[in-house]
């Protein structure tokens, strides 16, 4: 008798992280928070390229900053102002690295997109170009995406974190448990 479910099949399951992006911009505009997605940017993703630093932008994602907001589970689309000029944004959802609450930081990383090859060892740090930005002191702490430690990718990055009170060089995530 065959297997009720066949979960040996080559087809490869469906992403979650389209589903969980969508369940932590929830979790944000229905908290009152501004949801913001750090995007690792290559030549699939349209965003406005002056902005973009170290492949890498933060777009808020806020009902106030966009237009026509599509959280789809290949693409995220939508208009947001940059500058005073509305631009067409398009994210493959693969390219999103993290969606966090600007206010607090609480939030979710994802794994750097395998296309950003070699150049992506040790840590990735997040920019803070938003669509709707906000001055530096309003700025979240940011992010600290997970990977390898500076022991294991050969990075020997020494620098001390700054001391209390000082604002953090290197964005951190905050572990909701």
């Amino acid at each position: 008798m065959p297997p009720l479910d066949d979960t040996s099949s080559d087809q490869p399951s469906p992403s979650t992280r389209p589903y969980l992006i969508r369940a932590l911009h929830d979790w944000c505009t229905d908290n009152g928070f501004t949801p913001y997605l750090a995007v690792y940017v290559d030549s699939s993703v349209r965003v406005p390229m002056e902005y973009v630093k170290n492949h890498e932008i933060v777009l808020n994602v806020g009902f106030e900053a966009t237009s026509g907001l599509r959280l789809g589970n290949e693409t995220i689309d939508f208009k947001a102002r940059f500058g005073g000029s509305a631009r067409d944004i398009m994210v493959p959802v693969d390219h999103v690295i993290a969606i966090y609450a600007r206010e607090n930081g609480q939030g979710m990383a994802f794994p750097v997109p395998s296309v950003a090859g070699a150049g992506t060892e040790g840590e990735e740090t997040v920019s803070h170009a938003t669509a709707n930005p906000v001055s530096e002191s309003a700025a979240p702490t940011g992010l600290r995406l997970a990977t390898p430690s500076a022991s294991e990718s050969g990075d020997d990055d020494d620098t001390p974190p700054p001391g209390p009170g000082a604002t953090p060089l290197r964005p951190t995530l905050k572990r909701v448990k």
